[in-house]
């Protein structure tokens, strides 16, 4: 088998597997009173403070969810008296089903300018007026694995007392590194980077207040309740080491594969690269024209290859609305598919796969 979807969810890391079912030992509420609550409480805020010095935030930041998707959903719905929201083309479901949800309450939502994918920080400031207001926007997209600055996006919006600025990190959490010094909230997903599914972080700075989606009793914090995950928060909190313990050397790899196999794919002629040079290396995106997008997925799962069209949360067969803020081109939108690669993936794997792209290509569209 090769797997090359590793932007959709990634395989549970051994030593994380251990950690959780190590953890589970601690049986008790941590919520509870006596020892075992206790024990289990201590264990969670070891976990914590470990999540914190990674991360460079404070311990009472970190809001435990059950993913990005809640995470972001928290987020944009849990502050007050919003009254506009700016966005890009680029974002994941998970923020435009709570935006949608909002501009039905009546909530103003502009979308900003995209100049080669990247926010066009001219028109960030002029859509920004006295409203209080609520910039979010990836880190990195999930189809194309176009990369913003957030440290400029976050330094231009600290100077207005008005805006908070969020940002889904879910595509960038353990791929690379970005100073959230200035971001006030940030989402991510542990499954992404070879975690447990189930358990997300929403980083919320001090002076950010929310009104929690779930309401009903004691938890770590006041935005989240529900009785602690021990086992998956420390689990969390063990993938998060191992994957920014090696996040330099893991980069390099991975740009190095993906080199790669834009310079193999690079020579037939109906292949289009749509991941430009702002795109982080662990997603390479491409359109093949003559060949629908979950043809080529199909006829590469028959030899057990592993790929994906759009982001695995989008609905239906609808043209790639990432690809088509990236190349503003309708026919690559239409026939985008997603290689996403990791620290794991070989280069004997990528060789399998291109040999049998190949023949795909020559049975289905010709050199």
């Amino acid at each position: 088998m090769v797997y090359l979807d590793y932007s959709a969810t990634t395989k549970i890391d051994k030593e994380v597997m251990e950690s959780f079912i190590k953890a589970n030992e601690y049986s008790g509420n941590p919520n509870s009173l006596h020892k075992l609550g206790i024990e289990a409480k201590n264990l969670i805020d070891a976990s914590t403070n470990q999540i914190a010095k990674i991360l460079n935030v404070k311990a009472n930041e970190i809001i435990y969810t059950s993913g990005a998707s809640e995470s972001n959903n928290l987020a944009i719905k849990g502050l007050n008296k919003i009254k506009h929201i700016i966005t890009t083309d680029l974002e994941h479901s998970s923020i435009y089903a709570p935006l949608n949800y909002l501009m039905d309450e009546g909530v103003d939502v502009s979308f900003v300018k995209l100049n080669n994918g990247l926010v066009d920080m001219n028109d960030l400031k002029n859509l920004i007026d006295d409203r209080k207001t609520l910039v979010t926007i990836s880190a990195v997209n999930s189809e194309t694995g176009v990369k913003q600055n957030i440290e400029e996006i976050s330094a231009l919006l600290k100077q207005y007392d008005n805006v908070i600025f969020h940002t889904d990190m879910t595509q960038a959490v353990g791929k690379v590194n970005i100073n959230t010094e200035n971001v006030d909230m940030f989402s991510f997903s542990a499954h992404k980077f070879f975690g447990i599914k189930g358990i997300g972080v929403l980083v919320k700075k001090e002076n950010i207040k929310l009104t929690p989606l779930i309401h009903g009793g004691k938890s770590t914090t006041a935005y989240r309740s529900g009785t602690p995950a021990t086992g998956l928060i420390v689990s969390l909190a063990k993938a998060l080491r191992l994957i920014s313990e090696s996040l330099n050397n893991d980069y390099n790899y991975v740009l190095s594969l993906n080199e790669y196999l834009k310079d193999y794919l690079k020579k037939y002629d109906k292949v289009m690269i749509n991941s430009n040079e702002y795109s982080i290396p662990h997603i390479l995106n491409i359109s093949v024209d003559g060949i629908k997008p979950e043809t080529l997925l199909h006829a590469l799962e028959e030899n057990e290859i592993y790929i994906s069209t759009q982001s695995a949360c989008a609905k239906g067969n609808a043209p790639s609305k990432a690809v088509m803020a990236v190349t503003n081109d309708i026919k690559r939108s239409s026939s985008s598919v997603r290689i996403s690669l990791s620290k794991k993936t070989t280069k004997e794997e990528l060789n399998i796969f291109l040999n049998s792209f190949d023949i795909i290509y020559n049975n289905m569209v010709g050199r």
